[in-house]
């Protein structure tokens, strides 16, 4: 199912809620992309629109782990497992929740003017978003809303990938889905319109749903008691807002089986191989702490890469147990392991150049396994990543390795120059102007991807070989 805009999305996704019996419901959109959804949701069912959002609490040093989230009216949800493994102490852990406060506060006055929220006590709290990838703000959206008072807490979204729906149908009363592709990829891909939403028009639409109130839309349908909606979408006409799903063969979107599973001892592996026509190697994903295989930034990377011609594998390196023990998270050793099992698999299965692209603890685990002789790994990228976990190990590198960081993630920027410091063979330190950890400023994962798809071309193509005029230097 493909949608033409989040418009179209949220108009089909409240012919869904329409049919749940649902008890004084409030939506609530999660910004940014989510609003537009919701707005078309609440004139459906004549219900009040809000605002929900929820703000990460990242580990010092290595925000893509998250020990906890918070959202409004002092709600405050904690990890205590990551905390102790991940050794956040009380200071450090009140210092990020301050300024993740701030911001929060920050934004919700901009989205909300001088409004105050819906209430949600006693009341059925659905949570809109434009689309899933990991789930984990969704996740964090449910307990939040239940914090606050909410009798029932319903989820609705265009499209999820099914392990991410599975997870939140442990969390949420209901799940309401459309859309399930067994190749997920990104969210973006799933609509032919998927521009940025930007804040103004967030304010602009919650300030539209709170004057148009009770009746503005169609009302509720009788209930049918599901609990999840799962449609198969496969229409082609695009006046419904939806069409057919980009094909194998769709640009971006190489023809192939691309769900494999890797052998590692007595452990198998999920991921997801796309290798297109004449691809010149593959990049193997090593992806950070508390992400997957489904990290929607990974998954940007990838598709770059694909349309650029290189196949890639994303895969976990934990299994769903592993993960329930926080020191494997950290435990760069293991994660290399997995990691070079995985290419050294990926080259007896297609016999091509392999290159690795980590990010955070990832990275030091690409480094690594690039470290031993018989991977044989052709180039090394990493985004935002930890390549001091792997000091012991750096000297020993020969890949040429880009350490790509955010000009703005002050602290990792500092790592990263010192372990290019220690590096023996050809690198790079690029800087991302104004860029974060996460680098979820306008452009910043755009230009991650530029900067991937340039190294890999020139360390991977019989083209790019040719062109190279001498060993890089770091900036």
């Amino acid at each position: 199912m493909r949608f033409v805009d989040r418009t179209a999305a949220g108009k089909r996704l409240a012919e869904e809620l329409e049919r749940m019996d649902l008890d004084d419901p409030v939506v609530l959109g999660l910004p940014r992309g989510g609003i537009p959804v919701a707005y078309e949701v609440a004139r459906a069912l004549g219900a009040p629109l809000d605002v929900i959002a929820v703000r990460k609490l990242g580990v010092p040093y290595q925000p893509e782990l998250g020990f906890g989230a918070i959202g409004e009216d002092g709600v405050r949800i904690m990890n205590d497992d990551v905390l102790r493994a991940a050794r956040v102490g009380p200071r450090e852990r009140a210092a990020v929740e301050r300024d993740a406060r701030q911001a929060l506060e920050l934004r919700l006055r901009r989205y909300r003017g001088d409004r105050p929220p819906v209430g949600l006590l006693g009341r059925t709290a659905v949570i809109v978003d434009d689309g899933m990838a990991t789930g984990s703000t969704a996740f964090a959206a449910c307990r939040v809303a239940r914090a606050r008072g909410a009798a029932r807490v319903v989820l609705a979204v265009p499209l999820a990938p099914a392990d991410a729906l599975a997870w939140l149908g442990q969390e949420a009363d209901a799940v309401v889905c459309l859309s399930s592709p067994e190749y997920f990829g990104s969210v973006g891909q799933w609509y032919v319109d998927f521009a940025q939403t930007s804040d103004d028009e967030v304010a602009a639409l919650l300030t539209r749903g709170a004057n148009s109130g009770p009746g503005m839309g169609m009302g509720t349908g009788p209930g049918m008691g599901i609990g999840t909606s799962m449609g198969a979408g496969t229409g082609t006409g695009t006046d419904t807002g939806t069409g057919s799903a980009p094909g194998p063969g769709a640009a971006g979107h190489p023809a192939g089986d691309p769900e494999v599973v890797i052998g590692a001892g007595r452990t198998s592996l999920p991921g997801s191989l796309v290798v297109p026509d004449g691809a010149p190697g593959i990049v193997a994903f090593a992806h950070g702490s508390g992400s997957s295989r489904h990290s929607p930034r990974n998954q940007a990377v990838a598709s770059a890469l694909n349309r650029a011609g290189f196949g890639t594998l994303l895969f976990d390196l934990l299994t769903p147990d592993e993960e329930q023990d926080r020191t494997n998270v950290f435990d760069i050793g293991l994660l290399a392991e997995r990691l070079t099992l995985a290419v050294l698999w990926l080259r007896r299965e297609r016999a091509l150049p392999v290159g690795c692209f980590g990010a955070s603890t990832g990275a030091a685990a690409a480094l690594m396994s690039a470290a031993e002789p018989h991977t044989d790994i052709a180039a090394v990228v990493s985004r935002g990543g930890r390549p001091d976990l792997a000091a012991g190990r750096l000297a020993e590198v020969r890949a040429p390795t880009l350490l790509i960081v955010g000009g703005a993630d002050i602290e990792v920027l500092r790592l990263n120059r010192q372990a290019a410091g220690r590096l023996r063979g050809e690198h790079q330190v690029a800087i991302v102007p104004g860029a974060t950890h996460l680098f979820e400023e306008p452009g910043a994962l755009e230009a991650v991807a530029h900067l991937a798809t340039g190294w890999f071309t020139q360390h991977m193509t019989p083209h790019g070989a040719a062109a190279m005029s001498g060993p890089g230097r770091p900036h």
